[in-house]
């Protein structure tokens, strides 16, 4: 694993986070809300290491999920009420409120699409 600055992916990572900061402002709920959204937050966190590390792409993938995941979990086990941060907007933005079987379908379909599409257009991912 080398460090290192990938425009490409960075200009991915700038369109998914102006993208993801927009669903987040005008959208209160449904669908393109929690589900599209969290399918794309993890594509955003996947162009943000790939725009700074030089590594094999399923490690870069397998280490997003297990992010994903954790924070997740996490909030199986209240992490927010624990920090004392439950009202807090951006906490709960960033870490979510409640747990969810269907957000964790959407972050593991999430990094299979960008790990094919990355393959499909990087031969050397």
């Amino acid at each position: 694993m080398k460090l290192y600055f990938n425009p490409t992916y960075f200009i991915l990572f700038s369109i998914l986070l102006i993208t993801e900061i927009l669903i987040a402002l005008f959208l209160k709920d449904g669908f393109i809300r929690y589900t599209l959204g969290d399918f794309l937050v993890v594509i955003l966190l996947y162009t943000f290491f790939k725009s700074f590390l030089k590594a094999n792409t399923i490690l870069i993938a397998l280490s997003v999920l297990i992010i994903a995941y954790t924070i997740e979990f996490l909030q199986l086990a209240n992490l927010l009420d624990y920090l004392n941060l439950r009202h807090n907007r951006l906490a709960t933005l960033i870490l979510g409120s409640h747990f969810s079987i269907e957000d964790l379908i959407a972050y593991t379909l999430g990094i299979i699409c960008a790990v094919l599409i990355d393959k499909k257009y990087n031969h050397y991912a």
